[in-house]
């Protein structure tokens, strides 16, 4: 016979634990493992008043952030949602089933205040990277950098020429923000070239067709990985531009150095990181080995020498042509000296008049000018080991190493959903890129780490 559905009743008892409803295999769980927040309070005491109504839980609200860009939940409204129907998210919050979510507005005003202020979220991203270290999984010895774009919160279409036609800074915080980086080397003053235009709602966003795709507003991430397990162990966060990106490799490597004691024999990058004088930082100020193709535009397109074509005498500091002349950075003697070092850092050698006219090699030297000269920069001996560098297997491994960061990159905008930040202004973009990186470190130990048997729920 067909059976019928019986009408639910409230019972007056329930026996329900929610440690047994959470799979043993569940992500949190595993994840649940690596998430120290004992010294959250302590460190976000000095913010908080020793008067009043007690506020909600910085721990509850950390734990939910830690949830949402775990799972891909950018909405904080519907990451409360979540929380609120899911068992697993409750457990991992530690709210049972009685423990109320708190409101979503409650983000926002924590996220632009305390959490702020007191920089909880990057003590939060180096809690993960110390507890990374403390299980192995960072070797130390190689690291590799680069940087990633991801759009800003706003319309291309509502933007402005000039900073002229922006609103007043008294009534907008996104023009004070946007003022309080101008002379920031990783923001307004990476470079002195003004931007096309110029967003209202988040002016320090920059206009960037660095891309394929059509010209938007965009701000960027920067990784500092291990290449033994591709973990982050450092983030930054900067304007769209490449400039920028190498102050970011350069204060990450510091802080790294810093916070943790790690400093790596080689870095590896992308030709953006290759200009002379970041080469020069990393060979001569640090010691590290650059395994990072040397950014030059010596090459020529008239069939005319290369300056490869030049072999550089460093005993006598001049520069051999391919008919055995020597190019010197002076010819004759002047009553007065004479910077050798122009603004750009360059040096110039020059062939003799004399030598390039008698030359038959002249018309695949120098056709158009009466004698060749050859540029060389004051850091030509930081690329010229890159260069020596290139030529090893060690650098070959190194290339194929650098894809692990361009895989997080691809993770952090197709698994978590961050192709498009939902906070505006530096700040914003600092905050949510150390969370989305905390989130990364912490699936990679979830993943690498397995689950112990006795840690199986009961």
């Amino acid at each position: 016979m067909m059976g019928e559905r019986t009408v639910a009743q409230e019972a007056l008892f329930y026996s329900f634990n929610l440690e047994r409803h959470v799979p043993a295999d569940h992500l949190l769980r595993s994840i649940d493992r690596f998430v120290d927040l004992s010294g959250i309070r302590e460190h976000l005491r000095p913010f908080y008043s020793a008067t009043g109504r007690p506020s909600v839980d910085p721990e509850l609200m950390i734990r939910m952030l830690i949830i949402g860009y775990c799972m891909g939940i950018r909405s904080e409204r519907r990451l409360c949602e979540e929380v609120h129907v899911n068992l697993a998210y409750r457990w991992f919050c530690r709210l049972g089933l009685e423990g109320d979510v708190p409101d979503h507005s409650t983000f926002s005003k924590n996220r632009h205040g305390r959490f702020r202020d007191s920089d909880v979220l990057r003590q939060l991203f180096e809690t993960t990277v110390a507890r990374c270290i403390a299980e192995g999984l960072v070797g130390g010895e190689g690291f590799a950098v680069d940087g990633s774009l991801v759009r800003a919160d706003v319309n291309r279409q509502h933007a402005v020429d000039q900073a002229d036609g922006l609103p007043d800074p008294a009534t907008s915080h996104a023009v004070r923000e946007y003022l309080a980086v101008l002379d920031d080397a990783a923001f307004g003053g990476a470079t002195p070239v003004p931007p096309k235009q110029l967003a209202v709602a988040d002016p320090a966003a920059r206009w960037t067709a660095a891309s394929r795709e059509r010209a938007f507003f965009a701000y960027a991430t920067n990784y500092l990985i291990d290449l033994q397990h591709a973990v982050i162990v450092d983030v930054e966060a900067t304007t769209a531009i490449r400039q920028a990106e190498v102050t970011a490799q350069r204060r990450m490597i510091d802080r790294t150095q810093e916070r943790f004691g790690l400093w790596p024999e080689r870095l590896v990058g992308d030709a953006g990181y290759g200009d002379a004088r970041n080469l020069s930082w990393l060979v001569e100020e640090r010691g590290i080995e650059p395994h990072i193709p040397v950014f030059d535009k010596s090459a020529r397109r008239d069939d005319t020498f290369e300056r490869s074509a030049f072999s550089y005498d460093h005993d006598d500091d001049s520069y051999i042509c391919p008919a055995g002349k020597r190019l010197r950075q002076r010819q004759k003697v002047y009553r007065e000296d004479r910077p050798f070092v122009d603004e750009n850092g360059m040096l110039r050698y020059r062939a003799s008049k004399l030598d390039c006219d008698a030359c038959a090699l002249k018309p695949r030297c120098c056709p158009t000018q009466p004698a060749r000269k050859i540029l060389r920069s004051v850091h030509e001996g930081a690329r010229d080991l890159a260069r020596d560098i290139a030529t090893t297997d060690a650098y070959l491994v190194s290339r194929r190493q650098r894809k692990k960061v361009e895989m997080l990159f691809a993770h952090l905008k197709r698994i978590l959903r961050m192709d498009r930040l939902r906070l505006r202004g530096p700040n914003g973009a600092r905050d949510e890129f150390l969370l989305a990186a905390t989130a990364q470190n912490l699936r990679k130990m979830a993943k690498l780490i397995p689950m112990q048997a006795t840690q199986a729920p009961a």
